[in-house]
């Protein structure tokens, strides 16, 4: 009987977990670890911080799923990894530290035959001094607590600006290598849309501070769309939604600290600036979760599993070639760690082999350049084509072949809201195929049949339907399988 070990409950995670207690046969048992006793549908945190959903709408406890589901939930955090066995056994080891509400910090060491490691990201709020909730001076969407605080922020906003004090809001991201740029893009056309429900739009300056060099980059190098036999630019798309809701765009920035009430940053000319406001919501940079690897006689092997950003190495070209030479081929197939074929990393735990938007730096050698996104629908097929791997090795032998998800081969959908209201809303639709451009293939690295862009009311119903649709797959309700990842 087989030991699957899965670390993180987050998209990837739930999912791997979730498909292997059905594909697994009686006998071998599945074990979650995460920190977090509750899943956390994270797309929807957006609508949580404008006040249009509670904390309650968007997560759900883990315990009662996996119970029904017959997986093993330990809430702990993993620290290690002994992918080679320690001194008492040659099976994989895992120490996790329990985190559990009265937890002593005791720490246990688990072993596994198969190990999908989903830990997700390290928010790296230290990375920019002053930057988030914890200390700082700006909020956050990132899980649903921080989200609750900003929606607490943004109402006492409004409440100022009814008084009629102007105010001006920014919304962007907190340092120079984030990611994740689709979530302040959302947020900040939900905040636009927010103060013109509340009627003091016309007070209140709006600022979108991005990385990007460009709008419509959100960290794949953007994208072209035809349309009626014409051909435009996600930059030029994105740019009409900027123009139509009058919300400035501070484009190539690095935010090099935050103090009460000023932002400072730093753009690709290598100038530096500052920007006065009163309310902030700036994204952190994300690194791999801490995660030591030791080989079986203690000495530590990190450096060989994990690239130094602390996400795991897996099956793609780590060469460090120049940027204008990669190829959509350098991305992972498998997500297989180098050396183990019985380890995974899914979602954002694994390490991209480069950038997809080109890198740039400033005369100042500052980065400033978005990490390549890896959430939400790519997680979620990483998590079911690392349980199919599993499921077939353990059914039908070690020679078993993995299964493929290369994110250079897989499309994805992306619907950003902006704005909530069933007859007031409206949302950016966006599909690419694939995710990772590839150049070999199609002239505008991607197959203009599958990659489009709508704005409108219909794209917000969809978002809508797509929250309830992902809470139900989540929850392991009847038929959960069937919902697409």
């Amino acid at each position: 009987m087989a030991d699957v070990v899965v670390l993180g409950a987050g998209v990837a995670g739930h999912t791997a977990a979730l498909h292997l207690s059905r594909l697994l046969p009686k006998g071998h048992t599945v074990t979650v670890v995460s920190p977090n006793s509750q899943w956390n549908w994270i797309p929807s945190n957006i609508w949580v911080g404008v006040g249009k959903m509670g904390k309650e709408d968007v997560v759900f406890p883990l315990a009662p799923v996996y119970a029904k589901k017959g997986v093993t939930f330990k809430q702990a955090k993993a620290v290690a990894i002994w992918p080679q066995g320690d001194s008492e056994s040659d099976r994989g080891a895992v120490d996790i530290v329990a985190t559990s509400p009265g937890a002593d910090g005791s720490s246990e060491r688990i072993r596994y035959d198969y190990l999908v490691n989903a830990t997700g990201p390290q928010l790296k709020f230290q990375m920019t001094p002053g930057l988030g909730p914890h200390g700082g001076h700006t909020v956050s969407v990132c899980t649903a607590d921080h989200a609750i605080q900003a929606a607490e922020a943004l109402r006492a906003t409004i409440a100022r600006l009814k008084a009629g004090e102007r105010q001006t809001l920014v919304v962007g991201m907190g340092h120079g290598t984030c990611t994740c740029e689709g979530a302040a893009f959302e947020y900040v056309f939900n905040v636009d849309h927010e103060l013109r429900e509340a009627g003091v739009r016309d007070l209140a300056r709006v600022i979108y501070l991005t990385n990007e060099k460009e709008l419509g980059d959100f960290g794949v190098g953007g994208m072209t769309f035809a349309d009626m036999g014409f051909e435009t630019s996600s930059e030029l798309w994105t740019g009409s939604l900027f123009r139509e809701r009058g919300v400035e765009a501070v484009l190539g920035a690095h935010v090099t600290k935050v103090e009460p009430g000023v932002v400072h940053y730093e753009t690709l000319d290598g100038e530096f600036h500052t920007l006065d406001f009163d309310f902030g919501m700036l994204l952190p940079p994300f690194g791999g979760v801490p995660l030591a690897a030791y080989d079986k006689n203690g000495e530590d092997i990190s450096a060989s599993m994990f690239a130094p950003s602390g996400f795991m190495k897996v099956d793609a070209d780590y060469s460090g070639k120049p940027y204008a030479e990669w190829k959509a081929s350098d991305w992972p197939k498998t997500y297989q760690a180098i050396g183990y074929d019985n380890i995974w990393a899914v979602g954002i735990a694994f390490a991209p082999p480069h950038q997809i938007s080109q890198p740039r730096t400033s005369p100042n050698g500052t980065l400033i350049a978005p990490a390549p996104p890896r959430t939400g629908m790519p997680s979620g097929v990483m998590g079911k084509t690392a349980a199919l791997s599993i499921a077939d090795r353990i059914k039908h032998g070690a020679s078993a072949k993995a299964h493929e998800a290369s994110m250079a081969n897989m499309g994805a959908a992306c619907v950003a809201s902006a704005g909530a209201g069933m007859r007031t809303g409206s949302a950016a639709a966006m599909t690419m195929m694939p995710v990772v451009p590839d150049f070999e293939r199609y002239p505008t690295g991607r197959d203009l049949k599958d990659t489009r862009g709508e704005l409108g009311l219909a794209g917000h119903w969809v978002k809508l339907m797509l929250h309830y649709l992902f809470i139900h797959k989540a929850k392991g309700r009847l038929g959960w399988q069937l919902i697409p990842e």
